[in-house]
């Protein structure tokens, strides 16, 4: 085989494609032995700090880091931000845009994230993740009462928000033409999504097309994050031209997905921690963790449409630890990723 850059190989994934190795996805394009398949530049246009404990993101949601330690924020469950749906247009301030010469972010987003397009595919997106801000906004108790009891309300919010973001988001499309466009909202749990396809047909369907609207125009792949077992709403997907899914989990059945939508989706994951976890833990055996990588690629990676995905989430004081796996998982799905296609163009 010809030797391909890792944005060639990445780019097969498209519309459920045979890759000429497995490619290794990770979030927020972490590069290893000088590689990385994909990366994202940030769109300037609102301020958002919720990455930092007490911080806030762009529509007023505070993020905290949980007791846990784990080395990420989550919304602050102790505030409520909007108790009725009814009331959103008076409680939502929507935020401020900055002023951006798109042009110049695009040119500094390269710069400062060290990509080369040449080698990485660059991926843009809207910024908005409709399900987890309603739930942010209500806690998941009031955001799943007002989907059940008043959806025309969280539509019309939803719709108002990306009313406000579009012509941002577009112009930041413009500017950078990425190769793919990125969007995040976690639906589901490991074993069941949070709300039924029907809610999801008629509030988040509407929305997610929206927020794809530079893909779909432009016929780019829609890579599209959605943790859990999310097999239920795949096919409408498809309709917001989503053509790679991550993480999926292993909640999904991986191959039985490839199968139903070949020619149309691929999937990058296959690795869930928790199934994984040493029992000894923070003690570990590194062949143990070495075998499971091998085995969720032998598993998955049959006729394509295949990437792996997987790591440590670590927490606080086992950071040392899990930089340790998850330099292991990635160096054997980098390497055996290639062995089992039989690539030779290194």
């Amino acid at each position: 085989m010809a030797k391909v850059t890792p944005k060639e190989n990445f780019m097969m994934l498209a519309h459920g494609g045979h890759p000429e190795y497995v490619p290794v996805y990770t979030m927020m394009g972490i590069p290893y032995l000088g590689e990385v398949a994909d990366a994202m530049i940030m769109d300037p246009t609102f301020t958002a700090n919720h990455f930092v404990d007490g911080g806030y993101d762009m529509w007023g949601v505070r993020y905290v880091a949980p007791e846990a330690g784990v080395q990420a924020t989550m919304p602050d469950t102790s505030i409520i931000m909007l108790e009725d749906i009814a009331d959103w247009s008076k409680v939502i301030k929507f935020p401020k845009p900055n002023d951006v010469d798109y042009d110049r972010a695009y040119k500094e987003g390269l710069e400062k994230a060290n990509i080369d397009r040449t080698q990485t595919v660059l991926k843009g997106g809207p910024g908005l993740m409709p399900f987890q801000e309603l739930v942010a906004m209500m806690g998941f108790e009031g955001g799943l009462m007002a989907l059940y009891t008043d959806p025309e309300e969280v539509k019309a919010m939803l719709n108002a928000m990306v009313d406000h973001i579009e012509p941002y988001f577009m112009k930041m499309y413009e500017a950078s033409k990425p190769d793919m466009w990125y969007i995040l909202d976690d639906t589901c749990a490991k074993q069941t999504p949070f709300f039924s396809p029907e809610i999801y047909e008629d509030v988040f369907l509407p929305i997610y097309k929206r927020l794809a609207r530079p893909a779909m125009e432009n016929d780019i792949p829609v890579v599209f994050h959605n943790c859990g077992y999310c097999e239920p709403f795949m096919e409408m997907m498809t309709q917001f031209n989503v053509q790679i899914l991550e993480p999926a989990q292993e909640s999904n059945d991986i191959m039985a997905c490839k199968e139903r939508f070949k020619g149309k989706m691929s999937f990058c994951g296959g690795w869930d921690w928790d199934l994984h976890m040493p029992k000894n833990y923070p003690e570990f055996d590194e062949e143990e963790i070495r075998q499971g990588v091998r085995d969720a690629i032998d598993k998955n990676c049959k006729g394509g449409a295949y990437g792996f995905a997987g790591g440590v989430a670590s927490r606080a004081d086992d950071a040392e630890v899990a930089q340790k796996i998850n330099l292991i998982v990635r160096d054997e799905a980098h390497w055996y990723g290639r062995k089992v296609y039989g690539y030779t163009g290194e």
